[in-house]
């Protein structure tokens, strides 16, 4: 951030516009944002040129711009202790036997890299057309059932990409794949129709929250998260999750770098990255609202007619 302040100055002191940053929740690493970008759930980022390499391997639609340095003097390194001299004569041969671009670095990339299921781009022009049709049915649920509508979205777009047609393998239907069954339940309607799942999909996740972490020490979109994940998962699974990450010295009640932790040491990648995809979905159509809301407030108003 000095970087980009110190641009911004040398910018408006030559009569430029200076560069509009929009700080990325901190719950994001810099390679979720470099994830992002890949999807076109976000424009630009800056990162060190290390991780925007690595991670060009991995996203096909990453672009880099060499030619755009904000700092050119900076130096990275592992760091151990003074008195851990053993330690760090093994670091020093093993990162330079096994960075990437050896056989074992780029090995560890693909292995573990590759079948991860990451974010599509969700705005796209087609994909905003479906985002804005929708609006409406969420936004009703999400106040009848008192659940961000935004988040919603996002489930429903990790689960369909919007897409009232889509059925599973296992039977379930609709934007917020609605086993018939779960349907039937949650006496909704025909969850074959949009609005009809929809209202399935958000009654549901306020069901499970109310059950499982209503009473929890959580804040708001922690508890959202923490549905999500027993959502994915199941919550047995989830309150085992929690009570080992308390005896690991982690906080039991914050997903993001806590019991996600846990849960990808224990249970693997699926449930960390449903969680994931489903906050970047998030912040990306909470940044589209608000373009959308700062559209609206620069239009001037008509101007009235005279009267006859």
């Amino acid at each position: 951030m000095q970087s980009i302040a110190q641009l911004n100055q040398h910018l408006i002191s030559n009569k430029l516009a200076p560069v509009e940053v929009i700080n990325a929740p901190g719950n994001l690493e810099p390679e979720d944002i470099l994830e992002m970008v890949n999807a076109n759930l976000a424009g630009y980022t800056v990162v060190d040129r290390y991780l925007a390499l690595l991670w060009q391997k991995i996203y096909p639609n990453l672009v880099t711009y060499d030619q755009f340095s904000l700092r050119t003097d900076g130096n990275i390194a592992l760091a151990v202790r003074k008195n851990s001299p053993q330690l760090l004569a093994v670091l020093n041969p093993f990162c330079k036997a096994h960075k990437l671009g050896t056989s074992f670095g780029n090995q560890q990339v693909y292995k573990y890299l590759r079948s991860v299921k990451w974010v599509k781009s969700a705005t796209s022009e087609k994909e905003i057309a479906k985002f804005n049709q929708l609006t409406t049915i969420f936004q009703k649920y999400g106040q009848e059932y008192s659940v961000d509508w935004l988040l919603m979205v996002s489930q429903g777009y990790q689960e369909s990409q919007l897409d009232q047609s889509k059925r599973s393998h296992s039977g379930a239907i609709g934007i917020m794949q609605i086993l018939p069954s779960t349907g039937k339940d949650l006496k909704v309607g025909d969850i074959s129709l949009a609005e009809p799942n929809v209202n399935a999909g958000i009654k549901y996740i306020r069901f499970m929250q109310d059950r499982y972490f209503a009473d929890q020490p959580m804040d708001e979109l922690n508890k959202m998260l923490f549905t999500f994940a027993a959502y994915n998962a199941g919550p047995a699974k989830i309150e085992k999750l929690r009570k080992q990450a308390k005896l690991m010295g982690l906080d039991p009640n914050r997903w993001f770098n806590n019991v996600e932790r846990v849960a990808q040491l224990k249970i693997g990648n699926e449930t960390v990255q449903y969680v994931s995809n489903i906050f970047k979905y998030y912040v990306a159509y909470t940044l589209i609202k608000q373009q959308q809301q700062k559209k609206e407030q620069a239009v001037p108003p008509a101007p009235s007619q005279p009267s006859a």
